[in-house]
């Protein structure tokens, strides 16, 4: 079965000619004008991915973000396209649980290729049979892609399980963010590198006890992040 993308756009040409590059790529494609009706589709369909755009009628797109980023084990990829081009909405825009942020106008090259990449990462993960990695109060399985901390549950998007399963297994390596783009996204040219900067806040958001003295996810000033695990005693 061919992966399923939703576009989500109120744009007829944007919906036209986004949906006939993706279907060039043997995707699957359905489509939803406003925010209502991609909210049904994703809850009756289950897209593999969407491709959103923010400025919806009735239901806005951060807003169909937010409900998705609620449910507990949903992990459906999103890709956001957007005409607010301001670096405070395309961070928010990631803050919420985007995987991806293109401003309007496009490439629509461009978007194939970021979609083939959040598929090719989310993909990767799932097919992840190593061991899971026990780090004093944090476990992280790759197989279920589960992490607890503390002895809870800790629900991560499917780019913020990935960007912490690399740097978990690179223990005390640091990496720049184009590093971690290359690694982890697959590319570097035509991503933003604040976008590893906001998935870093949101991993330690949910597992530093206080995220703004970080003990797990730690900045190397000049150079980049690190995992730095407990020292075992």
């Amino acid at each position: 079965m061919p992966d399923r993308i939703l576009i989500v756009d109120d744009e007829p040409a944007v919906v036209e000619v986004v949906g006939l590059y993706l279907r060039r790529e043997g995707y699957e494609v359905a489509t939803a004008a406003n925010g209502r009706e991609a909210l049904h589709f994703i809850h009756t369909q289950r897209p593999t991915l969407i491709v959103l755009d923010l400025m919806l009628p009735e239901v806005d797109g951060l807003e169909i973000i937010r409900r998705l980023r609620e449910i507990e084990g949903e992990d459906i990829p999103v890709v956001v396209l957007s005409a607010r081009r301001q670096e405070t909405d395309r961070i928010y825009g990631l803050e919420l649980g985007a995987d991806d942020y293109l401003t309007k106008p496009f490439s629509p090259a461009e978007l194939v290729a970021r979609v083939r990449a959040v598929l090719r990462r989310t993909r990767a993960g799932k097919a992840n049979t190593e061991k899971p990695i026990q780090q004093g109060e944090l476990t992280i399985d790759p197989n279920g892609r589960a992490v607890t901390m503390r002895g809870a549950a800790v629900e991560l998007t499917a780019t913020e399980f990935n960007l912490l399963w690399f740097m978990a297994t690179h223990p005390n390596q640091v990496f720049s963010r184009d590093q971690l783009l290359q690694n982890v996204w697959g590319f570097s040219d035509y991503v933003d590198p604040s976008t590893v900067t906001v998935h870093i806040r949101r991993l330690r958001e949910k597992l530093e006890q206080d995220p703004s003295n970080p003990t797990w996810l730690l900045t190397v000033w000049g150079v980049g992040y690190k995992f730095s695990p407990p020292e075992r005693g």
